[in-house]
C-alpha cells in the first residue's frame, strides 16, 4: 500500500515542515511579518538582510515598478529596495522570540557586512547566538550595495566569494548558505567558490539587474525618483526561466543543497525547481502581490501532486528532471511535430497562425474561407503557430522521420 505523502523536506542538515520559505525581502522585514507568515503555513523564512548598524541604509520613494497583464495579474516586478531598516539588536531579540514561538520552523538570517570580513563574522556570531537555524550570505544584491563594494560586487568575483565564505564558516556553528547573483556569465563559478569555502548550501537566484522602462514623454527612467532613476532588481513570473536554468546548472556543478528562487507563485513553479535540483524554494514577489496566504494553496497543490505521482515527499522530486536535460547536440533531430486542429470548434479563422507562420516561420499555413489548410512539405515543425493561437485550437502531432 502506498503511504500518504507528506510535505516534510530535507535541506542539508535542516528539516522543513514543507519546502516553501519566505525569501529575504519586504515580507520578512519585521518579526511580526515573519510571525504571520509562519502562522499562515510557511515552512521557513529568511530574514530581510541584516547589516552592521553603522551601514547607512535609506530607501528612495517610489522604488517599485510592475508589468501587469490585461487582467491585472503580475508578470514582472522591479524593485530598488535596500536592506533591513532594523538594528542588529532588534533582530537578535526577534530571532530569539520567533524560535521560541515556532521551534519547528526554520529561520535563516540573511547578513551583509561591509568590505571588512570581520563585519560579516561579527554579524554571523550575533545571529547564530540569537538562535537562527542557518545563515545566508547576501553577496548578490544587484542595486545600491554594489556601489559600496558589497552585494553583487562580491558575488561576481568568485575568489572573493570563496574567501568571504571561508571567513564566515570559520566562526559559524550553523549551516552557511551563499546567495548567488544571476548577473554573471557563468553562475557555477561563484557556486563552486562558495563550496570550496565551506558553504553548506546555495541560494539562487537573487533578482535580475534591469531598467524597467522609460517614460517617453518626460524621458524619466522608471520608477522615477525626483525625475531620475537607476537600475533595479527584476523579479516575478518573468524571471522563472532564468532561475530554473541557474538552479539546474548549480545542482549539477556542486554537491550541495540548493534553495531555488525566482518567479515562484504557484505550487507548479515550486515543483519545477525541485525537479531541476532544488531542495526547497524561496518566495518573495508573489507574497508581496497576493499575501502570505498563498502558501496554503501551494501546500495543498503540491501534496496532491505528490500523491498523484506516487512520491512520498518533496525530497523524492529533487533532481528527477536533470537526466533529461542534455546538450543541444544530443537532442533527437528525428523526433518532429506538426500542427493539427486539435479543437476545430475553437478555431474562429482569425488568421494569427497564418501571419506568424508566413512572417516568422515557413509559410506553411493558408486560410481558405476561414478554414486552415496546412502544407506538410513546407512545415519545419517549429511550433510557432501553436504558441500564437489565441483560442488553443491547434495541437502538436508527433511523428518520426
Amino acid at each position: 500500500m502506498t503511504r500518504t505523502p507528506i510535505l516534510t523536506t530535507t535541506l542539508g542538515t535542516l528539516t522543513l515542515k514543507n519546502p516553501f520559505i519566505l525569501a529575504s525581502a519586504p515580507p520578512t522585514a519585521s518579526v511580526d511579518g515573519i510571525r504571520r507568515g509562519f502562522h499562515a503555513g510557511w515552512g521557513g523564512a529568511v530574514v530581510k538582510t541584516i547589516h552592521a548598524d553603522g551601514m547607512d541604509v535609506k530607501d528612495v520613494s517610489p522604488r517599485f515598478s510592475a508589468w501587469k497583464g490585461t487582467g491585472g495579474e503580475l508578470l514582472g516586478f522591479e524593485n530598488m529596495e535596500l536592506l533591513s531598516k532594523k538594528s542588529v539588536s532588534y533582530w537578535e531579540s526577534g530571532i530569539a522570540a520567533l524560535k521560541e514561538e515556532y521551534p519547528d520552523h526554520i529561520l535563516i538570517a540573511s547578513i551583509m557586512g561591509d568590505t571588512d570580513p570581520a563585519s560579516w563574522q561579527d554579524l554571523a556570531v550575533r545571529v547564530q547566538d540569537a538562535g537562527c537555524d542557518a545563515i545566508e550570505l547576501n553577496v548578490s544584491c544587484p542595486h545600491g550595495m554594489p556601489e559600496a563594494g558589497v552585494g553583487a560586487a562580491i558575488g561576481q568575483n568568485p575568489p572573493l566569494v570563496e574567501r568571504l565564505t571561508r571567513d564566515v564558516v570559520r566562526v559559524a556553528t550553523v549551516p552557511v548558505f551563499v546567495k548567488m547573483t544571476p548577473n554573471i556569465t557563468d553562475i557555477t563559478l561563484p557556486a563552486r567558490a562558495a563550496a570550496c569555502g565551506g558553504a553548506a548550501g546555495i541560494s539562487a537566484i537573487n533578482s535580475v539587474q534591469s531598467i524597467f522602462g522609460v517614460d517617453i514623454e518626460s524621458f524619466e527612467p522608471q520608477p522615477s525618483v525626483g525625475g531620475q532613476g537607476t537600475h533595479g532588481g527584476y523579479s516575478g513570473p518573468a524571471i522563472k526561466p532564468i532561475g530554473l536554468e541557474k538552479v539546474a546548472a548549480i545542482a549539477r556543478a556542486v554537491p550541495l543543497p540548493v534553495m531555488g528562487i525566482g518567479g515562484i507563485s504557484r505550487w507548479e513553479d515550486a515543483a519545477e525547481y525541485l525537479l531541476l535540483g532544488a531542495s526547497a524554494v524561496q518566495v518573495c514577489t508573489a507574497v508581496m502581490w497576493n499575501g502570505y496566504g498563498i502558501v496554503q494553496e501551494m501546500n495543498t497543490g503540491l501534496l496532491r501532486y505528490l500523491e498523484k505521482k506516487g512520491f512520498r515527499s518533496p525530497d523524492e522530486l529533487q533532481g528527477a528532471a536533470l537526466p533529461r536535460l542534455v546538450s543541444h547536440q544530443s537532442l533527437d533531430r528525428k523526433d518532429r511535430i506538426r500542427p493539427v486542429l486539435g479543437l476545430p470548434e475553437a478555431c474562429n479563422g482569425c488568421g494569427r497562425c497564418v501571419i506568424a507562420c508566413r512572417d516568422g516561420g515557413y509559410d506553411a499555413i493558408r486560410l481558405r474561407e476561414k478554414r486552415l489548410v496546412f502544407n506538410p512539405a513546407a512545415c519545419d515543425g517549429c511550433g510557432l503557430c501553436i504558441k500564437v493561437c489565441p483560442a488553443g485550437a491547434l495541437a502538436a502531432e508527433r511523428y518520426r522521420v
